[in-house]
Parts: structure tokens; C-alpha cells; sequence
């Protein structure tokens, strides 16, 4: 029978039982948050990985640093879902967090030398924005209770269109993807929230709240990324 309940998705658990795994869930995003905060901060006090950073952006090279950061976060997130070890769990956000403070370093970069041009404080009011909208979303699944799985699809074929786009953009110089698309990608990102707070309650186990901070991780990160894109485009 204990083998039975350790099965069970959060949703199938008594209201103590989830409210404590949903504490730890948020717990371990807060911290999450907060090393990917401290370590950016260390990144670009290095003027050689702040170089680094901005060379990738050039043509081919950005365009393979996220594919292959797209490979890393679905990889990620699959170990650390199926995976029973929390250890395996831990190692798997810590160093997604420390790999996606290294892939903002470029953006964090050009943002501050915004904010200094234009005397506006672009990363306070795009990581405003960003909770704001990520606890709006996350309510809307909470106070619904409904099940966003199929979602799958869409982000699916979402993707692959980021994808094909940042592709045409980079094989056609003129070609840019500009404000639009920064928008179209808040849109995705939304949507991936949605989809990994509803995993979070119907999907996950008891024990796997590491994993399941991990995907809302990824999703907040990838909306404050286009928020910040959208506050520069202006």
C-alpha cells in the first residue's frame, strides 16, 4: 500500500500533503531565483566570460548555443521527472541554473548599458513584470485546478516555429525577428508556465518537488528573457 501512495500524482493527495509539497516546490524555485541572481552577478564581474557571452551572439554561434541549451533543458527536466533520487535532482537544477545565468550574460549585459543610456532600470521593471505575470498564471491553474497537458502540443510546434525563425533570421542578414516576436515568445512562455504549474499538481510525485521547481524554473526564465527583449525594442 505504501508503494501504491508513493505513485500517486500530488493532485491524488491529502490537502497537508500537497500544501507541503507546494511549499517545497516554491521554496526550491525562490532559491533557484536567487542563486541564478548570484551567480549572473559573478559572471559579469568577469570581463572574460562577459566576453565570451557577447561573441556567441554572432551569426551561427548564438543559433547552436540555443539549440544546444534547448537539448540541455529537456534533458534536464525528463532526468530529474523520472529520476527517485533527489540528489540527481539537486545537481540537475544546480547546474541548469548556473547554465542559464551563463546564456543571460549577454542580454544582462546590453540591458544594464540600456538602463545606463536611457536612465531607465529596464531589468527592476522587466523582473517585475515577470513575477506578476508568472503568479497571475500560476493562480489561473491553482484556482481552476485544470489540467493544461494539453498544452504539450502547442509548445511543441510553438518551438520549432522560434525555432525556424531564429533560423531565416540568421541565414538572411536583413531578416530580423524584432518586437513581434519578442511578444510571440511571451505568448509561448506563458503558456509553458501554465503547462509546467499544472504538471506540477497532476504530474509530479510526492518526492519530486526538486523536478518539479526545475520546469518552473525554465519557464520564468524563458519569460523574463523576452520581457527584457520587449523592454529593449521599445
Amino acid at each position: 500500500m505504501e508503494e501504491f501512495n508513493q505513485a500517486l500524482p500530488v493532485s491524488a493527495l491529502h490537502q497537508e500533503a500537497r500544501v507541503a509539497f507546494y511549499k517545497k516546490t516554491y521554496t526550491y524555485l525562490a532559491f533557484a531565483v536567487l542563486l541564478f541572481v548570484v551567480v549572473e552577478y559573478l559572471f559579469l564581474q568577469s570581463e572574460f566570460i562577459v566576453n565570451i557571452g557577447l561573441q556567441m551572439t554572432q551569426g551561427w554561434t548564438w543559433l547552436l548555443v540555443l539549440g544546444g541549451f534547448m537539448l540541455i533543458t529537456n534533458y534536464a527536466e525528463r532526468t530529474a521527472l523520472r529520476s527517485k533520487d533527489k540528489t540527481v535532482h539537486n545537481v540537475m537544477l544546480f547546474l541548469y541554473v548556473v547554465a542559464e545565468a551563463f546564456i543571460f550574460v549577454p542580454l544582462i549585459f546590453i540591458a544594464m548599458r540600456f538602463s545606463e543610456a536611457t536612465q531607465t532600470d529596464v531589468l527592476t521593471q522587466a523582473g517585475v513584470m515577470t513575477l506578476a505575470l508568472f503568479a497571475g498564471l500560476s493562480a489561473v491553474v491553482f484556482i481552476t485546478n485544470k489540467d493544461f497537458s494539453f498544452l504539450k502540443s502547442i509548445l511543441t510546434i510553438g518551438g520549432f516555429l522560434a525555432i525556424g525563425l531564429v533560423v531565416a533570421g540568421t541565414l538572411f542578414g536583413g531578416f530580423t525577428l524584432g518586437l513581434w516576436f519578442s511578444v510571440g515568445m511571451v505568448v509561448l512562455a506563458s503558456g509553458s508556465i501554465l503547462y509546467q504549474t499544472s504538471n506540477m499538481i497532476h504530474r509530479y510525485e510526492e518526492e519530486q518537488y526538486v523536478a518539479a521547481s526545475l520546469g518552473l524554473f525554465a519557464s520564468l526564465m524563458l519569460l523574463f528573457w523576452y520581457i527584457i527583449s520587449i523592454f529593449l525594442n521599445e
